[in-house]
């Protein structure tokens, strides 16, 4: 299996396609970059950015460049020695335009007589045999916009098929959409009637069922040309949580693609591991992001960061966020999931579905794959009887109706077991990463996909703990930073983490923020002054952009469905005072200072550790210059590609650059770092922890790869109250080292800190008998 040494994710659209990409990579090349990766470009609905909602999978986005271009792109990249890995989606399908859909646009023409039927999971006895497509408005009289158009039902914009022989001269909008084998239904109907299968709770993407083999196949076939034409050396999974089978899914495509590099875009808690059925190399790295973040964090900072924003245990608020998710957004999937309960249980629907959502509430992971994970839905079950005990008889039932593996090792999993799997997933993402990550806001450094926010910072022992745990059981797992998800950028959190160390200032400038621009939520308002500081300067229609979703997000004080006007005009006004009044604006300016020289310390010292640490690191686009974005679709906007060819001829030419000079200081450690790792793998073979002395040990931090020794300061403003490095040393294995960063020599054994650190507050180390 050919394996990459790195990767760099491109964002492919429109405005930045397949043969845009194809003409970064000698810059790719330079930067050291060992493969290109690719967002996915299966054709998608028409003008999206991100293709995540594929509307024909048998063909490559002419949107995106099309087939020509995409094969053009994979063999320069080949050319130029670079692998390819492209993300793919196979959960579900856009339906947002069914027109663009041949898939659905059938299965809406024909219902259950359509071969696409079996693609797609209907219930249609739920619907009673009609599919419900939830587009209509709250006019009440909204049938009357349905029109017979040149053999179509259109309601608005909106196209819909006509089944053969259900139309008639004369006949009305509304009497034809009667004889459909779908229903229009209100848009709010969809939270508890719907009767398809969706990607979390987005109506406009239906889920499909890859583990019937020729769906796989047909959904498939473009995929399988890629690999059987060899253009492309891996993939990257889409939300494997979604499918019925994640390992049968993942040993198919293993298949297909004859042994090739795989990655999973799966969440593990901290903890988890994968299952070792899984036919994989490991996930795309925010459980590693986890872990990186929370090294830079100020464990002496928590008190006053708990204080200043007071809220309830965050185990206790992704309950009642999780719980929203399950009466609300996805009460459709808990109500199929109760239909599906056997009449032999005799359980009550109601009791069964209010049981069925207390266990989906309760479930400590986002899904099981039983029978791996049996022990979470033990833990789910305990849990769940000791919040609800009304309830405690209707779970027990429900359990081996759950895992039929309990009492029989050779059972097969029901389709309430199955779908049961499915479900509990959508819940942990729409409930934890979409709703308590905008409430839980002592911290938001650490409110990221896979990263649990009550645990705020990790020592030196515990991250070379799970630093050797990733090299010794998952050598060939992603390690990212930023990603196309995160909820704020690598740089942004580097920033924001620095608030513990500045927790009284913070804490004291955050009641004056308040008092000045208050905004009727002080939980929230934690928030958005943070992302302020860690996203400073930052243009103000970013801002507002930025706060209006992270507020509706929260879905406290305001909300997507029912927006709080009052509340709204209130925070916006807050954010204008960020730009306009000299009162608030010198406060958030004065703490950007403050952070600004230790987010870059802190940046750096993540962005070194992230590249250098067992795994497959990954540099989002654009990301190897400061990387201060918001979450998307802030971080996708385009890149400056010819601003960072221009920097590595700068750095190839010109002195060392300082640490404030635009993010040149970064680009200099990415480079130097991404093609270390290229050009000299046998570098990176191992782990050792390496130690220091003296009385600010615990400010740095080391480890050698097999030969590559990276050493990087933290907690960098506690290091300066305490007086510097003084008596401090890094503590080098034998040999004599170069840096690749800055060139300068070194000796094994104790070197002092201050001098290893003088440049820069990280340092790359090149044994030299290996060289």
């Amino acid at each position: 299996m050919l394996t990459p040494k790195s990767t760099y994710r491109l964002q492919i659209r429109s405005s930045f396609d397949l043969t845009a990409a194809a003409e970064t990579v000698p810059y790719l090349v330079d930067l050291g970059v060992d493969w290109v990766y690719l967002s996915p470009v299966l054709t998608a609905e028409q003008g999206s950015d991100h293709g995540y909602d594929v509307t024909d999978p048998t063909s490559v986005d002419p949107e995106r460049g099309g087939t020509e271009a995409f094969d053009a792109l994979c063999r320069t990249a080949h050319e130029a020695g670079l692998g390819v890995l492209v993300d793919i989606v196979p959960n579900h399908v856009g339906v947002a335009t069914p027109a663009q859909n041949a898939w659905w646009w059938d299965l809406l023409a024909k219902g259950k007589e359509s071969r696409y039927a079996e693609a797609f999971d209907v219930d249609w006895d739920a619907g009673g045999g009609r599919i419900r497509v939830p587009v209509l408005g709250d006019s009440g009289t909204e049938e009357d916009q349905l029109k017979v158009v040149d053999g179509e039902l259109h309601y608005y914009e909106n196209r819909f098929p006509i089944a053969e022989g259900t139309a008639q001269p004369g006949d009305t909008g509304a009497q034809v959409h009667a004889r459909q084998y779908y229903e229009l239904v209100n848009w709010r109907r969809a939270d508890s009637e719907l009767n398809y299968r969706r990607f979390f709770g987005v109506n406009t993407l239906a889920g499909v069922r890859v583990e019937v083999p020729w769906v796989f196949d047909e959904a498939h076939s473009e995929v399988g040309r890629w690999f059987a034409e060899s253009l492309v050396d891996g993939v990257r999974i889409d939300h494997p949580d979604g499918l019925a089978d994640p390992a049968g899914y993942l040993q198919r495509l293993r298949e297909l693609s004859g042994g090739a590099y795989t990655l999973v875009e799966k969440i593990l808690e901290p903890g988890e591991e994968l299952p070792e059925r899984w036919a994989c190399e490991g996930t795309t790295g925010y459980d590693g992001l986890a872990v990186v973040d929370r090294l830079f964090v100020d464990p002496e900072g928590q008190p006053a960061l708990d204080a200043a924003v007071p809220t309830e245990r965050f185990v206790h608020m992704i309950h009642g966020t999780k719980r929203g998710i399950t009466d609300g957004i996805l009460r459709s999937e808990v109500l199929r999931l109760a239909r599906l309960v056997p009449a032999s249980a005799n359980l009550e629907p109601e009791q069964a579905a209010d049981a069925i959502a207390e266990l989906l509430t309760c479930f400590p992971v986002y899904r099981s794959y039983l029978p791996d994970g049996a022990d979470h839905l033990a833990d789910a079950v305990l849990d769940a009887k000791v919040r609800r005990p009304d309830l405690a008889s209707v779970i027990d039932a429900l359990h081996p109706l759950l895992n039929p593996y309990r009492s029989n090792p050779d059972a097969e999993l029901t389709e309430l077991a199955v779908r049961f799997q499915q479900t509990s997933g959508m819940v942990m993402a729409k409930g934890v990463e979409d709703t308590a990550f905008y409430r839980f806001n002592r911290l938001t450094s650490l409110n990221e996909v896979g990263a649990d926010p009550s645990i705020f910072s990790l020592d030196t022992h515990e991250v070379h703990r799970a630093l050797l745990e990733r090299q010794e059981f998952s050598p060939l797992t992603m390690n990212s930073l930023s990603t196309h998800d995160t909820k704020r950028g690598e740089d942004t959190r580097a920033r924001i983490t620095v608030l513990s160390e500045l927790a009284g200032e913070w804490t004291e400038a955050l009641d004056q923020l308040n008092r000045l621009a208050p905004i009727g939520d002080t939980a929230f308002a934690s928030l958005m002054w943070q992302a302020l500081i860690g996203a400073w300067p930052l243009s103000r229609e970013r801002a507002h952009a930025y706060v209006e979703k992270a507020s509706r997000e929260a879905d406290a004080s305001t909300h997507w469905t029912a927006p709080n006007a009052a509340f709204e005009e209130k925070m916006h006004d807050a954010v204008d005072a960020a730009f306009d009044r000299p009162e608030v604006n010198g406060l958030i300016t004065s703490l950007v200072g403050k952070t600004a020289a230790p987010g870059w310390s802190n940046s750096l010292g993540a962005k070194l550790v992230q590249l250098t640490m067992p795994g497959v690191p990954d540099v989002y686009q654009g990301s190897e210059l400061w990387e201060t974005s918001l979450v998307d679709p802030d971080n996708r906007r385009p890149v400056d590609f010819a601003a960072r060819k221009q920097g590595l001829v700068d750095l190839a030419f010109g002195a060392l650059p300082q640490i404030d000079d635009g993010g040149m200081a970064k680009l200099l450690v990415v480079s130097r770092a991404l093609r270390l790792r290229r050009d000299r793998p046998e570098l990176f073979s191992g782990y050792r922890s390496v130690l220091s002395t003296g009385s600010a040990a615990e400010h740095a931090f080391s480890f050698d790869r097999g030969g590559a020794v990276t050493a990087v300061t933290r907690l960098p403003l506690g290091l300066e109250r305490d007086g510097g490095w003084r008596d401090t040393a890094v503590v080098l294995p034998e040999g004599t080292y170069s840096c690749a960063i800055t060139g300068t020599g070194f000796e094994g054994g104790p070197v002092p800190a201050a001098r290893l650190f003088e440049t820069y507050p990280v340092a790359l180390l090149v044994k030299e008998e290996a060289q």
